[in-house]
């Protein structure tokens, strides 16, 4: 079916793999123009025959509890990003030759002849959030734009949908660039990399090599993280097109094509004249909320993407400051007796919960959950000066317990041995008996949350109810 746009559906046969939030539009979209759609689902749960009811009812063929078998006569399997490239189904569709494609490959190839070019984010973390403010920043230049792809509005209904864009801000994630071979983002950023989804991938140089997908084909910039070489190895073996910039951005003086902060000032190295001896100010440190170093690389790289696209410095000062960043990210609960208390919830693995620790002078962490095959030791290594004591919740808290007395020996820490969700009371409870006035009480996991929560928000929010009870009983 080549690489460009597909306008000639009719009487395809073409394989959904997955009902759920991207397989379901998938399958009416590609009904509607006329395709032969068979929906395959492993599950055959109550959700996915209720699910699977209203596809048949639109003429949609659905096979449930089945997701291996490749249906007679498909000539194309468009995946959920989820689903495993070792699947049965994907090795018997390559085998018969036939392409794969994910939800952001499906959107990108029925988007039409005058479609909003993309600016992509990907990256282990911080990528929602970066999305999120260049979102806001584009807005603030008075383009027409939403925060699509893994957050937000789906791709299929921003590129399908009556709603005209000049531009789209992306967050793409590993999964939907495995399954997005043909996107050519106008530019594209990649945050950082560290190990995530190995189980998915099957190793870190195959994960690398997925974000680094969103890199392939870029026309203005690919927007790397200094400190991070591995984004710029990428950068590096990408094939663009001719005249696209490498642009880096550092939470230090900035060199020529590069963003980067200047006395509390972002600055911009790379989208000037002259960029050897001239830099553009774009905003100030307090103009990021909140103004965590790791949330300021963020700044930098929403504001590199939406210079690449012409946007005004004005209009990057401007698009910060309008920007809330979602709960449980580094959000200020309450201060009590002089303790701040911190949810960083969203902290589910080591990496983001490195970069919130990085944040805060003096610590009483509140980590633990499932550890998703994690090791702790580096992460204890790199913040343990900042820690005065460790309250640790969750069924993988031992691993934790065991980096800490491994390099970390003198910092108290409390083992609170239970999973029900009423231990995040006595977690902060515990954690205000070890703080000192002065100090933050953090809660950054680095673990995911299901053995003790449905999710993340929900593990955010109990720890914020506790922090009320707490000050509620002072």
């Amino acid at each position: 079916m080549g690489g460009g746009q597909v306008t000639d559906w009719q009487g395809r046969h073409v394989t959904v793999a997955g009902l759920g939030v991207s397989g379901i539009p998938a399958a009416k979209a590609l009904h509607e123009r006329g395709a032969i759609v068979t929906v395959v689902n492993d599950g055959d749960d109550a959700r996915a025959r209720e699910q699977a009811a209203g596809l048949e009812a639109l003429g949609i063929t659905v096979r449930l509890g089945d997701g291996a078998t490749l249906p007679q006569g498909t000539e194309l399997v468009v995946t959920a990003p989820g689903w495993k490239p070792d699947k049965p189904l994907f090795a018997a569709a390559r085998a018969a030759g036939l392409e794969i494609w994910g939800d952001v490959e499906l959107a990108w190839r029925l988007r039409g002849p005058d479609a909003a070019p993309w600016l992509a984010v990907t990256g282990t973390n911080g990528k929602t959030t970066t999305t999120q403010m260049l979102a806001s920043i584009l807005k603030a230049a008075g383009l027409r734009t939403a925060a699509v792809g893994n957050i937000g509005v789906s791709l299929l209904d921003a590129v399908l949908g009556e709603e005209r864009y000049d531009v789209l801000a992306v967050e793409l994630s590993s999964y939907q660039l495995h399954w997005a071979p043909s996107l050519r983002a106008h530019s594209a950023a990649v945050l950082n990399l560290a190990p995530d989804h190995l189980d998915w991938h099957g190793s870190m140089e195959a994960y690398a090599a997925d974000k680094g997908r969103v890199y392939e084909g870029n026309r203005v910039a690919c927007v790397y993280n200094v400190a991070d070489k591995a984004t710029e190895d990428l950068v590096r073996e990408a094939d663009v097109e001719e005249g696209c910039r490498a642009v880096g951005f550092t939470l230090g003086t900035p060199g020529p094509s590069q963003l980067g902060v200047v006395e509390g000032i972002l600055v911009d190295r790379a989208f000037v004249e002259d960029r050897h001896k001239n830099a553009q100010e774009l905003a100030e440190i307090s103009d990021v909320d909140p103004p965590a170093p790791h949330n300021i690389a963020n700044a930098l790289a929403a504001a590199a993407l939406a210079r690449a696209f012409g946007v005004p410095a004005a209009a990057v000062r401007d698009g910060l400051r309008a920007f809330t960043p979602d709960a449980h990210r580094i959000a200020h609960v309450a201060e009590v007796d002089g303790v701040a208390y911190v949810d960083d919830s969203k902290a589910t693995n080591t990496h983001a919960a490195e970069a919130s620790l990085a944040a805060y002078e003096s610590i009483v962490w509140i980590a633990g959950g499932l550890a998703k095959g994690a090791a702790f030791d580096e992460l204890v290594v790199k913040s343990a000066k900042r820690l005065r004591g460790a309250v640790l919740i969750g069924a993988d808290r031992a691993l934790i317990r065991e980096a800490l007395a491994r390099h970390a020996p003198e910092v108290p820490v409390v083992d609170l041995d239970r999973t029900d969700t009423g231990a995040m009371l006595q977690a902060v409870q515990e954690a205000k008996r070890l703080a000192a006035p002065g100090d933050t009480v953090l809660l950054a996991p680095a673990c995911a949350s299901m053995d003790m929560f449905t999710n993340y928000n929900k593990r955010g929010d109990a720890f914020a109810e506790a922090v009320r009870e707490l000050g509620a009983g002072t």
